[in-house]
């Protein structure tokens, strides 16, 4: 309890809900990034120290980190079903997206400059768009359904004569939904449209196929699966017409110039070959965790909404809306717990607004500022998902006990 220190001496006395503190940790982040692999730790040790010469020199030092570069693009291409020579390394998802969008419009610009996304992409994707409708670049931004689908057909709808790329993100970081990539690849094939997926989210979580999917481009970041920051890899299937967007060196064939970051390189490899090797049994344990997490709490919390489709969803995504609460509040409440989460809104200018992709879904704004996302990785048990369901309802329960009226309120939300 604290008393109101009011100039009038009011004499009110406010409860204050903190939440218990514990002495653990509970990480449920990894959608915003994952820690590095031992395994990759290790990997990368050598180009950190002795082995750290310049790829692009011609004695022995350089050679070895060359033949280091070369095997790694071996391994990310293997991983990919791609041809090595079709793998760029960049500095992760949001060069490797921009290198996209960028290079392709410039490169095409003869032949159109009208390009298709969806509402619900990273903002690594919606902002280059926005930049490019200032270069005269027309953009269309497709809708979703309330789970956050994508319909192949209104791709089909929006191709015109002019479009010369379509950018749809395999899985969303935010809701988990997985999108038809492959159908909507055969639509853009039809028509004769680049296609891209930004893969970021699932990398390391769904096999990925460039064949299968029908992409002409694919991004990913290191980080999202166990290795390092600052580094990430794009596929570009040869032939398709792009251009660099960093010039002043020949490295990657000409195509992206700037010393590779050999250490970073060898890790990504290393991290996806190992997600491979583990991506089926991991896949089906976090499946289980994360049924376990969405059934705990939709059984006792009330109006509390999962956002995204139920099934066709990534294996470790749980993000749920809750009415009658504010999602920073909750997520807050929850790091003094020990349990560090992420929210679905965006703080700007001292108010919560939803994120663009809760508003594209369509929830309810009672829910909306609610929204709080959970994403479980390698490290994450059974006993964590049960402590956090407990304690996601208590933090939920102890803020709407501030909230007046809330009661009454809750039951006319259902009736």
């Amino acid at each position: 309890m604290a008393e109101c220190d009011c100039p009038d001496g009011c004499g009110l006395r406010i409860e204050v809900y903190q939440g218990p503190r514990i002495d653990q940790e509970i990480y449920l982040d990894h959608a915003a990034t994952t820690p590095v692999d031992p395994a990759v730790v290790q990997a990368m040790l050598p180009f950190l120290s002795e082995r750290f010469g310049n790829p692009s020199s011609v004695h022995g030092f350089g050679r070895a980190t060359r033949a280091a570069v070369d095997a790694a693009r071996d391994l990310v291409a293997r991983c990919l079903h791609a041809r090595p020579e079709e793998i760029y390394f960049t500095s992760g998802g949001t060069e490797s997206n921009n290198t996209v969008l960028l290079g392709v419009t410039e490169a095409l610009r003869e032949h159109g400059c009208h390009v298709i996304t969806s509402a619900i992409e990273h903002h690594a994707i919606l902002d280059t768009c926005d930049y490019l409708q200032s270069r005269g670049v027309r953009t269309t931004v497709l809708p979703v359904d309330e789970y956050g689908l994508i319909d192949p057909e209104d791709v089909r709808r929006a191709i015109t004569n002019e479009t010369v790329l379509v950018s749809i993100m395999h899985a969303n970081n935010e809701i988990g939904t997985i999108q038809p990539i492959a159908e909507i690849g055969r639509v853009c094939r039809e028509a004769g449209v680049l296609f891209h997926t930004d893969a970021v989210q699932t990398a390391g979580s769904l096999a990925l196929d460039v064949d299968a999917l029908n992409v002409d481009f694919l991004s990913l970041s290191g980080h999202k699966f166990y290795g390092p920051k600052g580094v990430g890899a794009l596929f570009a299937r040869r032939d398709v017409p792009w251009r660099p967007l960093l010039h002043g060196g020949g490295q990657e064939r000409h195509r992206r110039a700037g010393t590779e970051n050999v250490p970073g390189i060898v890790g990504l490899a290393t991290a996806l070959g190992l997600a491979a090797e583990k991506m089926t049994g991991e896949a089906e344990r976090l499946i289980r965790l994360r049924d376990r997490l969405i059934d705990g709490i939709t059984a006792r919390v009330d109006q509390c909404r999962l956002n995204g489709h139920p099934s066709q969803r990534l294996p470790n995504n749980v993000s749920l809306s809750v009415a009658g609460v504010e999602g920073e509040s909750g997520l807050l409440i929850l790091d003094m717990m020990g349990i560090a989460a992420a929210g679905g809104a965006a703080c700007s200018s001292g108010s919560l607004e939803p994120s663009h992709v809760i508003q594209a879904i369509r929830v309810p704004p009672e829910a909306a500022r609610g929204s709080i996302r959970f994403s479980l990785g390698r490290g994450t048990t059974a006993d964590q998902i049960d402590f956090v369901v407990d304690a996601f309802a208590e933090v939920v329960a102890g803020l709407r006990s501030l909230v007046p009226n809330y009661a009454e309120t809750l039951r006319a939300l259902a009736s």
